[in-house]
């Protein structure tokens, strides 16, 4: 699937319900205000965006300490105050970076602060052999198994966890190892990401589908219609939409192929909060 993104294209082609993952001036990675992205949710009809900026638990990690929790909550309470008249129901989100080695710190963090929606994401850090000085090297001499496997390891631990709402885009690792493993060879594998599947299902954790793929190297969402196939097959639920924009013009990015891959399964997306693990 692909969609145009630009004014008249897809995000104008019908009216959705939500974008549950965006990132504003308070992620590392983004100078977006809130009020941009409310002003063209609701040029758009969409009635409920979940402000997710990034929270990291590594201390060498871009996010670590970039905003704190009462100014970020503060910038979202008060913007949905602004927009509610509008019929706009603003979200006070969380994207926080899931690591083992830190899930302790993560569970603090959500026992500690209270959050609308909490999305936990794996992504390339420090020590990751998918950096791109290390990808390279990393899948010499490898299987595709062996390639990505501290990856799916990686993400199925944050499933089970039991700390998130929903886990974001599952098999991001596919776009660090483009071009050196096309998304294809993946689709040919799905075998790979069935025990992540199959954790979500066990766990009662809502699946992402990230719009975000179709505009980068993987030009795939996160994951695929046929991995969200295969996760209503096992039972699953709970599916979450978002285009993750970073930029003004990424917002709502895709979103109705998120909606298609869902409903073409007979899944119904929400936000919806779960209690955190103990």
């Amino acid at each position: 699937m692909s969609s145009d993104p630009g004014a008249g294209g897809d995000r104008r082609g019908r009216r959705l319900p939500f974008d549950g993952h965006v990132h504003t001036s308070f992620s590392p990675d983004s100078e977006v205000a809130i009020d941009a992205y409310a002003r063209q949710a609701v040029e758009l009809g969409i009635r409920e965006i979940a402000i997710t900026d990034h929270v990291d638990l590594d201390p060498r990690a871009p996010a670590y300490a970039c905003a704190s929790f009462e100014d970020r909550r503060k910038a979202v309470r008060d913007a949905a105050h602004r927009w509610a008249p509008l019929g706009l129901h603003l979200r006070f989100g969380v994207e926080l970076t899931y690591e083992r080695a830190w899930e302790d710190a993560a569970r603090h963090h959500l026992q500690q602060n209270a959050y609308d929606f909490v999305i936990g994401s794996v992504h390339v850090g420090a020590d990751s052999p998918y950096l791109a000085s290390r990808v390279e090297a990393w899948i010499a001499g490898k299987s595709l198994p062996e390639i990505v496997a501290p990856y799916f390891q990686e993400v199925e631990a944050a499933a089970r966890s039991g700390l998130f709402d929903a886990i974001g885009h599952i098999d991001f690792v596919k776009r660090y190892l483009a071009p050196h493993v096309p998304a294809s060879d993946l689709a040919a594998a799905p075998e790979l990401l069935e025990p992540v599947l199959r954790a979500l299902v066990e766990t009662g954790t809502a699946l992402e589908i990230n719009t975000s793929g179709l505009r980068q190297a993987a030009r795939e969402m996160y994951p695929s219609p046929a991995a969200v196939a295969r996760y209503r097959e096992l039972g699953g639920e709970r599916i979450t939409v978002g285009s993750d924009a970073h930029t003004a013009d990424h917002f709502a990015w895709a979103l109705s192929d998120g909606y298609a891959a869902a409903e073409a399964v007979g899944l119904r997306p929400s936000l919806e909060r779960q209690p955190v693990a103990a």
